[in-house]
């Protein structure tokens, strides 16, 4: 009885110890199991704060601003998620208290971020509310500068419509040739003068007053009849000389008016057609040719 009784106590305390060794290991599994569970999550929760910085910096590089200190900021926090990934990088095996404070980090750059984003978005509302501004002051200048070229335009065109309303006109135009006797020839061998004869038009826009006219003769060989060299007047910017003159008192009516160029003293007329043009203000009033036989 007693060999079978210590017999039986060796196997309980057997048992006992194989349980015993069976729970430790089982504990162990387990406790491996959860922390591999763990150190696999937060191995992925790292990974998720890279993939994030990550996508920070891509969305760093999309914001826009031509403000220097926003520049400088930005600069600044792209600088510091650059730090935390390649810091985040060399760990391997994160720990939990490591991955709060990336979160934490992670945390503090998206509101740096979303502050910054919100004051280059009011800047750039800004900008926009400025651009549309200068764009209207542009137009209104524009719309105003084109009314001032407009009203210049139309006043410049009506001072040349006064201007060439101004223009008198030599009517009735003729030359005549006159012998020493004035008496008048169409033959130039007995012309001693020559007579050019119109009517000053009326015209009541035109300056009134002592007026110069002026008359050039030219021969049928191209030869300008001219007194002297020094016979001139002013033509569209240009002096040019004339064959014989005279000065009028115009009052804006009908004036005839006579002017001779003397042959006396000069080579002999020839025959052919001469041509006459009358000059008065600057302004050619009138041409008109005539045909003198031998």
């Amino acid at each position: 009885m007693q060999s079978n009784s210590k017999f039986g106590i060796k196997d309980i305390v057997v048992i006992f110890l194989v349980i015993v060794l069976a729970v430790m290991v089982v504990l162990y599994f387990t406790k491996r199991n959860e922390h591999n569970k763990i150190v696999s999550e937060l191995n992925a929760e790292k990974d998720s704060i890279k993939v994030e910085l990550s996508q920070m910096l891509i969305n760093y590089d999309s914001l826009k601003t031509n403000n220097e200190q926003l520049n400088e900021n930005l600069l600044m926090t792209q600088s510091e998620i650059k730090n935390l990934l390649v810091e985040i990088e060399q760990v391997k095996r994160a720990s939990v208290i490591e991955v709060s404070n990336y979160k934490d980090k992670v945390n503090t750059l998206r509101g740096i971020m979303k502050d910054l984003y919100n004051q280059i978005d009011s800047l750039n509302e800004r900008n926009k509310i400025l651009y549309a501004e200068n764009v209207e002051v542009k137009q209104r200048y524009t719309a105003v500068q084109s009314k001032n070229e407009q009203l210049t335009k139309e006043k410049d065109e009506l001072a040349q419509t006064v201007k060439m309303a101004q223009i008198l006109e030599a009517l009735s135009l003729r030359i005549s040739g006159l012998n020493p006797r004035d008496k008048e020839t169409d033959r130039i061998s007995k012309t001693q003068k020559i007579m050019v004869s119109f009517t000053l038009s009326k015209n009541l826009t035109a300056v009134r007053g002592a007026k110069n006219i002026y008359v050039r003769i030219m021969r049928p060989d191209q030869l300008l009849l001219v007194e002297s060299q020094s016979a001139l007047f002013e033509f569209e910017d240009l002096k040019i000389p004339y064959s014989a003159k005279r000065e009028v008192n115009y009052e804006g009516n009908e004036l005839p008016v006579n002017i001779f160029w003397d042959n006396s003293g000069h080579e002999p007329l020839i025959p052919g057609t001469y041509t006459i043009d009358v000059f008065a203000d600057g302004y050619n009033i009138g041409t008109t040719k005539y045909l003198f036989k031998n």
